[in-house]
């Protein structure tokens, strides 16, 4: 056998893999389509922001919350993470414009202490404020989305009929410019593929996955999984936080229209910082699964491609049908995100962006800025 054979082989086996034994991710089929009956009484529910600097996203995000149809009490609490752009004034007015002031706190943000990320410190003196007045549910969410007005009642209503502790919703990410057009469809595809929806929403299996920008919590479980606290130092924040509930009961993960991140990427730039913020961090800082990274996804993603153009033979051929096989894979969540089919024909060089933001985040690791994000450098330290 030759060597560009097996390789044609190998790749051929990675791809028979992912579409058939990976929990068919590749559908992106798993959606918050559900019609869940209302509950008898519908529970308190309060939702935590922490904010810095994000005045230019902050309106439309809040006052998407603040006009959700909501049956039972939500209130909101944004904790101001020391901004600079006046983000504390700019959400007070626009609660103020759709007359629901009361309704909204405003807390200052502490000194960051040692061992937190920023985000999480600020969740975190958001969920103590909120202990107060005890809701059954928390909806830790970010700044810059916005929501649907029927999707709070919806998830509500899917979280009391299930029974979950965690009911998480994929932010669908702006796709407008070229950069998001060719790079942000992949990213979901990649979560997927790291996270196959279908197993974290399964009780039986060990994935356990959720999205940060939409995460309806049980109050109660977070309490008893050690809270925020828990899992202060991570920067894949919420992905660790589902492990931890889902050994407290059934947790949920789904694709949604109905939840949009406001944040723009017009620059290829800008995706790149924003995948090389946690990318090292998932491979648990570590050398050898870089380097393993670096094999995997060559052999998974370029070459089939280089064999179908370079090689002969069934190398040949079996270059193409893996070319083939990624490329129809990529399709649905194509579709989900209305982008031209032909992205992909570029799903080798796309995974060959990813991989270089991922080199990208090792690097900045090792200059000592490895999680940089509004400002501060909050990865551990190399040698820690």
């Amino acid at each position: 056998m030759t060597i560009s054979l097996a390789i044609a082989l190998a790749a051929f086996a990675i791809w028979l893999y992912l579409i058939y034994a990976r929990g068919f991710f590749w559908r992106a089929a798993v959606r918050d389509d559900w019609e869940a009956p209302a509950p008898a009484a519908w529970p308190a529910v309060t939702a935590v922001i922490p904010a810095r600097d994000e005045a230019d996203v902050i309106t439309a995000g809040l006052t998407s919350l603040l006009r959700q149809d909501y049956p039972g009490v939500f209130n909101v609490i944004l904790v101001d993470d020391q901004s600079r752009d006046g983000t504390a004034e700019v959400a007070k007015r626009a609660a103020e414009a759709v007359g629901a002031a009361d309704r909204l706190t405003v807390l200052s943000g502490q000194p960051l202490p040692e061992g937190w990320t920023g985000k999480l410190w600020a969740v975190q003196k958001g969920v103590e404020h909120a202990e107060a007045s005890g809701p059954r549910y928390l909806l830790l969410t970010d700044a810059d989305i916005a929501y649907g007005p029927d999707a709070l009642r919806r998830l509500v209503a899917h979280a009391e009929g299930r029974g979950l502790v965690l009911a998480s919703l994929m932010a669908k990410l702006r796709c407008e410019s070229l950069a998001e057009r060719s790079l942000i469809p992949a990213f979901i595809f990649f979560f997927e593929m790291l996270y196959p929806f279908a197993w974290v929403n399964r009780p039986e299996r060990a994935t356990a996955g959720a999205a940060g920008g939409c995460m309806l919590v049980r109050r109660e479980a977070l309490r008893d999984a050690g809270g925020i606290a828990a899992i202060r130092a991570e920067l894949i924040d919420d992905c660790a936080l589902a492990r931890r509930l889902k050994a407290r009961g059934p947790i949920w993960l789904a694709l949604t229209d109905r939840v949009m991140s406001l944040r723009p990427y017009p620059n290829v730039g800008d995706i790149r910082r924003m995948v090389a913020r946690s990318a090292y961090c998932q491979l648990q800082y570590s050398p050898l699964l870089l380097a393993g990274t670096v094999v995997g996804m060559g052999l998974t993603y370029l070459a089939g491609p280089l064999l179908a153009l370079f090689s002969s033979g069934w190398p040949q051929v079996l270059g193409v049908l893996v070319w083939l096989m990624m490329a129809m894979s990529f399709q649905p969540i194509l579709q989900f995100y209305r982008v031209s089919p032909w992205w992909g024909v570029a799903l080798p060089g796309i995974a060959l962006a990813y991989l270089a933001f991922t080199l990208d985040s090792a690097y900045q690791h090792a200059r000592g800025r490895g999680g940089l994000w509004k400002g501060r450098v909050q990865a551990k330290a190399p040698g820690t």
